[in-house]
Parts: structure tokens; C-alpha cells; sequence
């Protein structure tokens, strides 16, 4: 009996191209990140399902670790927590529920959901909470895809090759992450001091 033929990585990954894109998009939406991030509008514990509920479609071994600690962290029961791991969206309370099942659905389409979908997302939570939703969907997803296309090299290594993947894919864009990552923080660190050093105006009495 011959060995048995190596099973292949089958995990949504990054393009090169697609990688590019995505960072554009990024960072055209910093300040809805940071908004997000300090706005406080979605807590840690509903803000760490969101993203474990995009995780568990895109399976980034990674983000999945990490965030289900942050989420027992951030208070999520483990009830809760084991729901999201199986993708059981429809037991959370409404209040959430339409946001998981949102970001779960951003997933499986690849990040082109349904319009009606997100027209949904801000009717029930309005436009600005929507944004700060969108803006954790949107940070789990690059983490995830660099996750798989870190773990897609990986695989390659040892033989078993994703096959919607080359290695210029996989190079490039774990490349331009790691060269990417330094002035990306520097920029969204220098837009963030020039909004501080920026002087208030001032009315002046003669």
C-alpha cells in the first residue's frame, strides 16, 4: 500500500492583490477603528463575539486562540463562548444577534455581504455603532487571512500546497505586512497628534 497523498490546506487566505486591497481599505477607515476602539459604543465582551463569530468562518487557528481568551477575559460566559465556537448565532439575545449574525455573514461572503444585510445592522443599531461594528469586522478579518496565509506557507513547506494560493501570494503579502506594519502605526499614531497638537480657534477682542 502506497502512502496516503498529504491533505491540503483548504483556508481563505490572502492574495497578493487582494492583500493590497484590503490594507487600502484599512486604512481608509482608521478613524472609524480608533473611533470604535475609544468610542466605548460596543463593549469588550460584544466587540470580542463579533470577532470571534468572523473567526470561526474564516478558521484562523490564531485569532481563535487568542480571542477566546480575551473573551472569557472581557466577561463572556462559557456558555456563550461555546455557542460562538459551534456558530450557534441565533440563541444570543437580539441585541446581539443581529450584529454576529451580520459579521458571520460578512465571512462567508468573502466581505461582499448583502446591502440589505448591513441596511439592517444600522436601522437596529444606528449609523454610528454600525460603523464601530464594521470597524471590528474589518480588523478581525486582516488578522485572520494573515493567520491562514502565514499557516497556508507553512503547509506549502511540508507539502500540501493550498491550492487558491501561489507562493508569491503567500511571500508577498506576509512581506508587505511586516514591512507595513511600522509606518502603518506611525501614521495613524501621527494623525492622532496632529487632532491633539491642532490649536482650538479662538475669538480675539481688540
Amino acid at each position: 500500500m502506497g502512502k496516503p497523498s498529504p491533505r491540503r490546506f483548504i483556508k481563505r487566505t490572502f492574495t497578493l492583490k487582494r492583500f493590497i486591497e484590503t490594507l487600502r481599505d484599512f486604512m481608509a477607515h482608521t478613524d472609524d477603528i480608533r473611533s470604535a476602539v475609544h468610542g466605548r459604543r460596543v463593549d469588550r465582551a460584544f466587540a470580542e463575539k463579533i470577532m470571534l463569530a468572523v473567526t470561526q468562518v474564516n478558521g484562523c487557528r490564531y485569532c481563535n486562540y487568542y480571542h477566546t481568551r480575551a473573551a472569557l477575559k472581557a466577561g463572556v460566559s462559557d456558555q456563550e463562548l461555546q455557542k460562538l465556537l459551534s456558530q450557534e448565532i441565533g440563541d444570543f439575545p437580539e441585541r446581539e444577534a443581529v450584529a454576529l449574525a451580520f459579521a458571520q455573514h460578512y465571512a462567508e461572503s468573502e466581505d461582499h455581504p448583502d446591502p440589505e444585510a448591513w441596511q439592517r445592522v444600522v436601522e437596529y443599531y444606528g449609523e454610528e455603532m454600525a460603523r464601530d461594528i464594521m470597524a471590528y469586522i474589518r480588523m478581525i478579518t486582516i488578522g485572520n487571512l494573515l493567520g491562514n496565509t502565514f499557516d497556508a506557507f507553512l503547509s506549502r513547506l511540508i507539502g500540501r500546497p493550498c491550492p487558491n494560493s501561489t507562493i508569491w501570494d503567500e511571500l508577498g503579502a506576509l512581506t508587505l505586512s511586516a514591512l507595513g506594519s511600522i509606518p502603518m502605526g506611525l501614521m495613524i499614531g501621527t494623525k492622532a497628534l496632529l487632532r491633539r497638537l491642532a490649536p482650538r480657534r479662538s475669538i480675539r477682542i481688540a
